[in-house]
């Protein structure tokens, strides 16, 4: 299985703390060595990193831990692949315009019996069962809302409603966003953790790594940080429930 990190927030922010945890679980003190990807929205935009590479030795992966990229919303990703080759096209996260706006995605799991999806407008680059999937999800979206909604809000609630479709046919766990909502769909394994004032100290589970968070918010600062598993080893992080779904917009639960 591979492993997803998510980030929302009011305010841009690094998420140099939560990568540099997830980044060992890439081959060094996890399997996931197949890959890894992030995605950082910057105003209307968004800058992606991908290397199929193993992320605990990928130079890459070394020049974004150490190059505090702030953002609102970042979604990032480390393989170990199941359906499909390990190649760049492959990597997650995925990207596709809508409606003039960049959707990310990523899926941690694996399908079987998908013959049924067939997208029609949007179609996959590479061959695994997670970027088709995310073609089919923004097709059945794309045919919902014929034209673009003011609030997406619904857009990301009618994609949670598609989601257990794709559960049915094994394990999804996926992050969404357009940049400013994050949708987490749990399959059957995904944590999340909202900070805020008062910011305390976190220490990395992976690597042996503090962070006191008052030095580096404000007061008026959330930040909420979803995982595979938790990341930290002092925090209360929360569980997702099976077939259950979590809304952020910048940084709260909606």
């Amino acid at each position: 299985m591979c492993e997803l990190l998510g980030m929302s927030a009011n305010v841009p922010t690094d998420i140099c703390f939560s990568f540099s945890g997830l980044l060992e679980r890439g081959g060094n003190t996890g399997p996931h060595k197949d890959g890894w990807g992030i995605t950082f929205y910057e105003g209307k935009g968004c800058r992606t990193f991908k290397d199929p590479l193993p992320s605990c030795e990928s130079e890459i992966a070394k020049l974004v831990k150490h190059y505090p990229i702030k953002s609102c919303s970042v979604i990032s990703h480390i393989r170990q692949g199941n359906r499909g080759e390990v190649c760049l096209e492959n990597t997650h996260p995925f990207t596709r315009e809508l409606w003039g706006k960049e959707i990310t995605y990523a899926h941690n799991g694996q399908l079987s019996d998908y013959d049924d999806l067939q997208p029609e407008f949007y179609q996959p680059v590479g061959d695994t069962d997670s970027e088709l999937a995310f073609c089919w999800l923004l097709d059945e979206i794309r045919k919902k809302f014929t034209v673009k909604p003011q609030d997406m809000a619904p857009v990301f609630l009618y994609a949670a409603q598609l989601a257990p479709q794709l559960k049915a046919k094994g394990v999804f766990n996926m992050l969404l966003t357009d940049g400013e909502h994050l949708l987490a769909y749990c399959s059957n394994n995904l944590h999340w953790i909202t900070r805020r004032a008062p910011f305390g100290k976190a220490s990395l589970i992976d690597v042996d790594v503090i962070i006191d968070f008052q030095k580096e918010t404000t007061p008026n600062d959330v930040v909420t940080v979803i995982a595979t598993r938790p990341l930290t080893e002092n925090e209360d992080w929360h569980k997702i429930e099976e077939g259950e779904f979590k809304l952020f917009k910048l940084g709260e639960l909606i």
